[in-house]
């Protein structure tokens, strides 16, 4: 049973919040939350309260499973545009600069996987260092 999380309007640009979410993608829960905790990019702390609230709603599905029990991974995370303020800022002669502020959309989805798949997982993980 999966669990979706979506974070909108968030005020960085997609860019940026893409390497955070690369960084977590495919990852199990507790490495992922590790992984974030001393992350220092800016956006590390928006997706790990993200990947807080995702569990918080699997939580909610599934009242008789422990989470420590239930071997959850990341699923899905996918970074989107979101609106962007278009500003003008002076420039020398008479020109007009264009400064785009961009935000994004984050959306995070969680599954427990079974044992074998999550052994599986990290010995792909462990052979890619």
């Amino acid at each position: 049973m999966e669990a979706i999380a979506k974070l909108k309007n968030v005020p960085t640009s997609p860019r940026k919040m893409r390497l955070v979410a690369n960084l977590v993608r495919g990852k199990s829960v507790n490495k992922a939350l590790s992984l974030l905790k001393f992350e220092a990019n800016a956006g590390a702390d928006k997706i790990e309260k993200l990947l807080l609230s995702a569990l918080s709603n699997w939580q909610q599905k599934n009242e008789e499973v422990r989470i420590e029990d239930a071997n959850l991974v990341i699923k899905k995370i996918f970074v989107d545009e979101g609106k962007m303020l278009k500003r003008l800022r002076p420039a020398p002669q008479g020109r007009g600069h264009r400064i785009r502020k961009r935000s994004n959309h984050v959306t995070l989805i969680v599954d427990s996987i079974s044992e074998e798949e999550l052994i599986h997982i990290s010995k792909k993980s462990d052979k890619a260092k």
